[in-house]
């Protein structure tokens, strides 16, 4: 079943932990026809046994069945450690939600959905987790670690993303990817979801990103936009007011005059950003918030492949 279709089936259950679960069993049972074929159904309670190793936690009855030697997990274990990043300003809480929409189809809505799966596959394979959340305050950071009771206060803290009223609050990036960056003491994976409509030096901006790399931490960067409108532009031509969700400027156009000129800017910034993010070795994921959450895990794990 497709991840899409698993998403449509339980949609009409609100419950953050659920809906994560669902999405990633559906991704692991198709996980036989991906370039993961190596990730057993079994991974979640067991590693690949390396040469060397101490032979007495290997798993004689899975040997048996598979041919392949794994040693069983245990809960202290930890092979990664991850600390999501979220951008919690009010232009992530585009587009707003009509009735009948899902609290995902929101850019804040999408990143707190898909750090839920992300934080669901860690789980399974006994990696730590840690959350920052920032706006024009760092408004919440727990550090990594992989206890279940960590993991249920994590897990609360996005539900209260959710929760939250929206408010007028603008982003104050650069300033608190260098605070995470100070708390940030062993090597891990960062993973940032962000809209990047944030004003300021652009160079400064990356110098923060940069920080974020030392101690060799490894940088994903997801990108989260409504392609619709925010890239493609996408509107009748009716005269429509458009409003800065964090200044609350205002402005009223007819949408066919700005289209060409809009779009234009949009792709050009959106290729400056990959570039520089490449020649900064921050992998960017462009990310749109109609788009399959198998992009974001496959590339997780592509990452978590390089990372070693």
């Amino acid at each position: 079943m497709k991840i899409e279709s698993q998403i449509e089936k339980i949609s009409s259950f609100q419950h953050l932990e659920l809906l994560a679960n669902q999405i990633v069993e559906g991704f692991i049972s198709g996980m036989h026809k991906s370039p993961f074929h190596g990730f057993s159904a079994e991974f979640a309670e067991h590693k690949v046994y390396n040469v060397g190793e101490s032979t007495k936690h290997i798993d004689w009855k899975l040997f048996a069945k598979t041919d392949r030697l794994f040693t069983k997990r245990f809960e202290e274990e930890t092979n990664l450690r991850c600390h999501i990043i979220i951008d919690n300003s009010s232009s992530m809480h585009y587009p707003k939600l009509k009735d009948a929409e899902n609290f995902y189809q929101s850019k804040i809505g999408f990143s707190v959905l898909a750090s839920a799966v992300l934080m669901n596959l860690l789980k399974k394979q006994r990696d730590a987790v840690g959350l920052s959340v920032f706006s024009d305050t760092y408004e919440y950071y727990a550090p990594e670690k992989g206890s279940d009771r960590h993991h249920r206060m994590v897990l609360n803290a996005l539900e209260n993303l959710l929760a939250q009223p929206k408010t007028q609050k603008s982003t104050n990036t650069i300033t608190f990817l260098h605070q995470i960056a100070e708390k940030m003491h062993r090597r891990s994976m960062i993973i940032l979801f962000t809209d990047m409509f944030q004003s300021g030096d652009e160079e400064a901006l990356f110098n923060a990103l940069q920080h974020l790399k030392h101690n060799k931490h490894k940088v994903v960067l997801f990108h989260v936009i409504d392609n619709k409108t925010e890239l493609n532009f996408d509107f009748d031509n009716a005269p429509r007011k458009f409003i800065d969700m964090e200044s609350g400027d205002e402005v009223t156009v007819f949408a066919d005059n700005v289209k060409s000129a809009y779009e234009k800017g949009v792709n050009t910034y959106f290729k400056n950003l990959a570039m520089t993010c490449s020649q900064n070795k921050i992998k960017y994921v462009p990310v749109g918030v109609s788009d399959s959450f198998e992009k974001v895990l496959t590339a997780y794990l592509v990452e978590k492949q390089k990372f070693g």
